[in-house]
């Protein structure tokens, strides 16, 4: 006849803090289960791989992350956005950009010595003022002030 370990499983998750389903009891080592009295002696019986917990199985969150992309994606065409361009991006940010982006270019061509530090000072500070518009202006700019080195 079966011995009724429900009292030992109920223990035993109580001892470690899961559910009780999650409690799996080693089925030639019953008897000494069944023995087993005190905290204790269901700890050793743990340590002995008698009495083993389940690994917990969590919700996957693939299809989730799937959806939260493809929600991202939504609306983003000419037709779907709503308010100016500068509510989407700040006028800031779109500054702080360009001016990053031309300064890397006018400190490549320093570096190339294609122009003097005195050149590079003043399209720095150029630069900074917003006067100069975008890359393809720098060019323009740089390419001034090589000819004006040379004549």
């Amino acid at each position: 006849m079966p011995v009724n370990l429900k009292s030992k499983k109920r223990l035993v998750s109580r001892m470690v803090g899961v559910g009780v389903h999650r409690v799996r009891f080693n089925e030639e080592h019953l008897d000494d289960i069944a023995d087993a009295i005190t905290r204790d002696d269901i700890r050793s019986l743990m340590t002995a791989n008698t009495i083993t917990i389940k690994s917990f199985t969590g919700t996957s969150h693939g299809r989730a992350q799937t959806k939260r992309i493809q929600k991202g994606k939504r609306g983003t065409k000419q037709g779907s956005k709503k308010g100016r361009k500068g509510a989407r991006v700040g006028k800031k940010t779109v500054y702080v950009n360009k001016v990053r982006a031309l300064r890397y270019l006018l400190k490549v061509s320093k570096d190339r010595k294609e122009i003097t530090n005195e050149s590079f000072k003043k399209i720095y500070k150029k630069i900074g003022g917003n006067t100069i518009r975008n890359k393809a202006h720098l060019r323009t700019v740089i390419a001034e002030a090589i000819t004006t080195q040379k004549s």
